[in-house]
């Protein structure tokens, strides 16, 4: 398995302190959130990385090899040069699109701004067909990324559910939804051509587009894994408060 982890973004909710990096290499508890999330993979069993990178790519690969050589990993690093004009949609398709091209293996795909549950890439990593982390637990907002889930069904430890995805995005009504998704999902290699094309209909209507829509029209042909946090903690980076929430989170996981 392959962990694919999305780096190129701009941060710009977060200056002055993406000033000079993105936001994967902000630091808390003087570790990078993109080594963070690396160790995260690790305990999973996952010992190769696809990096995409794009505002100020270079500080962000000067750093992959130490990183690489620390855990005896492999870490390859791809470039979207055109980070300011796209969105994650573009990001994730170079990832996926050089797996397929190369023949490579299932991957995990992660957002560089996310601070997560080790327990939750575990969880995911250990599921058995293409998979999306969603939060049932926290109360959903109007920045929630919220999907809605047709035809859904638990397994019987409550841990998983499976259906085809009606709708998701942000807009969606709160009471309606079935949970949040985190940002943490997990494609099987024998998706990723489906994945990709679907994604590049996704580019074709707007580059800007996310990357999660394209689980959406996945959902109904392949069968997606609804991985439930039930309770793991999690946060997005997206602004100062995000940043207090995720130093806060750190502690209370690693003390």
């Amino acid at each position: 398995m392959i962990g694919v982890i999305l780096a190129a973004g701009m941060g710009t909710r977060l200056m002055p302190l993406t000033k000079d990096i993105p936001k994967a290499l902000l630091e808390i508890n003087e570790m990078t959130l993109l080594e963070r999330m690396i160790k995260n993979c690790i305990n999973a069993d996952i010992k190769k990385f696809i990096v995409v990178v794009g505002y100020n790519k270079e500080k962000v690969m000067d750093l992959c090899p130490s990183i690489a050589e620390k855990y005896d990993i492999e870490i390859k690093a791809i470039v979207n040069e055109k980070y300011d004009v796209t969105n994650t949609s573009v990001s994730t398709y170079l990832a996926s699109k050089f797996i397929e091209e190369n023949d490579l293996d299932d991957f995990i795909l992660v957002n560089g701004d996310n601070v997560v549950d080790p327990e939750i890439i575990a969880k995911l990593a250990a599921s058995k067909n293409t998979g999306m982390i969603i939060d049932n637990f926290k109360e959903l907002n109007e920045e929630s990324f919220k999907l809605i889930i047709d035809d859904e069904s638990l397994n019987d430890e409550k841990t998983i559910a499976n259906g085809k995805i009606h709708s998701i995005g942000k807009q969606l009504d709160i009471q309606s939804s079935s949970g949040e998704f985190i940002g943490v999902s997990k494609v099987l290699y024998d998706d990723v051509a489906e994945f990709n094309r679907i994604l590049e209909g996704l580019i074709e209507e707007d580059p800007q587009n996310y990357y999660d829509f394209a689980y959406k029209d996945l959902s109904v042909i392949k069968t997606i894994d609804f991985v439930l946090t039930n309770g793991l903690k999690w946060t997005e980076i997206d602004d100062h408060k995000d940043w207090e929430n995720a130093n806060a989170l750190v502690k209370e996981l690693e003390g």
